[in-house]
């Protein structure tokens, strides 16, 4: 098990901006394929961002692009999720997930290509 550590969720005003932030405890960011998934009861986990192993390809789900922003720091060993003009349809339960790919190229959008799971961050939006 890799312990994914988040923080960050709140309670932001419709076009507010919130930053989530995860790390695996104990190991390096470096060391995993990340993203980060949301989820709102009775539905099916969502891709929202996901950064390769290497680093360098990023992919973002159709709904958040051009208003949230997936970056490493690896100095740092954390990843973030920067979200700006916040709707009340991004309400959700916010999920980093991290799995130990091979392929450093390799950007991972499907929830059941990660095998470790944070616990999960509320974000909700009012209108």
């Amino acid at each position: 098990q890799v312990p994914l550590v988040e923080s960050g969720g709140g309670l932001v005003q419709t076009g507010g901006s919130l930053r989530l932030s995860c790390a695996p405890s104990g190991r390096a960011v470096t060391d995993y394929a990340m993203g980060w998934f949301r989820q709102d009861p009775g539905k099916a986990r969502e891709i929202v961002a996901a950064i390769s192993r290497g680093g360098v390809n990023i992919l973002y789900g159709n709904s958040v692009k051009g208003r949230f922003t997936f970056s490493r720091n690896d100095a740092a060993n954390m990843i973030y999720l920067q979200m700006h003009s916040l709707k009340p349809e991004d309400t959700a339960v916010y999920y980093c997930a991290a799995d130990s790919k091979s392929n450093l190229l390799l950007v991972a959008t499907s929830a059941d290509e990660y095998r470790y799971w944070g616990q999960g961050t509320q974000v909700t939006v009012s209108s």
